[in-house]
């Protein structure tokens, strides 16, 4: 295994970037940028040897300094919607930026991928690691608390990118990581993910109203086009006239996981029959948002020349159920001062 570094690029604010790549002995390479912890590309072999970058992302660190889709992105403080741009905490009301209509999605600015973070390399006999850090000061977005933060990214032998979340606040403050990378098997330029098929292992999720806030319900998946429970494709049902995918335009929904007892499970899966590739996922979080890239309007700066639109990428976001710091329904997403923030995502590629 190695890692290799090089320049890439100084933003607005003269700061200088660099691009980590990580390349395990089977040829998978991840590469990483110290600006906003975003991941950059992940390279990972067909059935028949061929690498694919299956990332979406940009060719140059102007395009992570916008954004706006979070290619490749570590979000917080809070990821997902908070209806109303506000929550209460102790008996406070904190108000946050309207950045969706009336409600906060992904915490505000600035943003936890448009920021500069310190890296660590660490080095083992089947696994690197690259690690990034920083302090999100009390009050930054609108959340309180001085939030330390450290986001790790590991690649093993096992063509493994496993993601430990980790923080520390010293008040009562609402947390809720992800990542927002969107996949696509074929190839990051490759048009439609609508052919690839999907497993969750969810029977339950969480429908909102027309704004996307969750109502605090829990639906089962049971006879409606939400059920994953067995290997389906995308395309099958995702224009059906069900008033979520209405809402949506699209799978952009919260599913209930079954971890009781922080266990780190697989949980959902994607299949590119064209390819072979397969990426499954592993979580110990509560829920996981899957979204099919419906409002994702046409990047014209992406790698390679490549133009995203509608649809043309799949995100499994792990996380706290969206709105959850308002809703006594769904487990909670407040972080009790001098408690650790303490969660594992896995994306694991494969070929069949």
């Amino acid at each position: 295994m190695k890692i290799t570094q090089k320049p890439f690029g100084r933003t607005e604010n003269g700061e200088d970037a660099t691009l980590y790549t990580l390349t395990n002995n089977n040829g998978m390479k991840i590469s990483f940028t110290d600006f906003g912890a975003n991941i950059v590309s992940i390279i990972v072999p067909d059935r028949e040897g061929n690498l694919e970058d299956v990332a979406l992302g940009y060719k140059n660190i102007s395009g992570y300094e916008d954004n706006k889709p979070g290619f490749g992105s570590l979000i917080g403080r809070c990821a997902n919607r908070i209806g109303g741009a506000k929550f209460e905490l102790n008996g406070k009301v904190y108000a946050l930026e309207k950045n969706e209509g009336e409600n906060n999605l992904h915490g505000g600015n600035p943003a936890y991928n448009r920021v500069m973070y310190e890296t660590e390399v660490y080095e083992e006999e089947d696994m690197i690691s690259l690690e990034f850090s920083r302090l999100s000061p009390h009050m930054e977005q609108g959340f309180p608390g001085n939030f330390d933060i450290t986001v790790t990214y590991s690649l093993t032998e096992n063509n493994e990118l496993v993601i430990e979340y980790h923080g520390v606040s010293d008040r009562d403050t609402v947390v809720n990581l992800t990542n927002h990378s969107y996949f696509n098997l074929s190839g990051h330029n490759s048009g439609s993910i609508l052919d690839h098929k999907v497993w969750i292992k969810s029977d339950q999720f969480t429908p909102t109203a027309d704004d996307l806030i969750p109502t605090g319900e829990f639906r089962d998946v049971d006879g409606t086009p939400m059920d994953f429970r067995t290997l389906k494709r995308i395309g099958d049902n995702i224009d059906d006239n069900y008033q979520p995918l209405n809402q949506a335009g699209g799978y952009d929904h919260n599913y209930v996981l079954d971890n009781r007892y922080d266990e780190v499970t697989k949980v959902a899966e994607l299949l590119d029959e064209k390819s072979g590739r397969v990426m499954e996922v592993f979580t110990d979080c509560p829920g996981i948002q899957f979204y099919t890239s419906n409002m994702l309007t046409p990047v014209e700066n992406g790698k390679d020349g490549a133009t995203y639109g509608k649809r043309t990428g799949v995100c499994f976001e792990t996380q706290h159920f969206p709105n959850a710091c308002n809703t006594k329904s769904f487990p909670s997403s407040v972080l009790k001062a001098g408690d650790a923030y303490e969660f594992v995502t896995i994306y694991k590629f494969l070929y069949r």
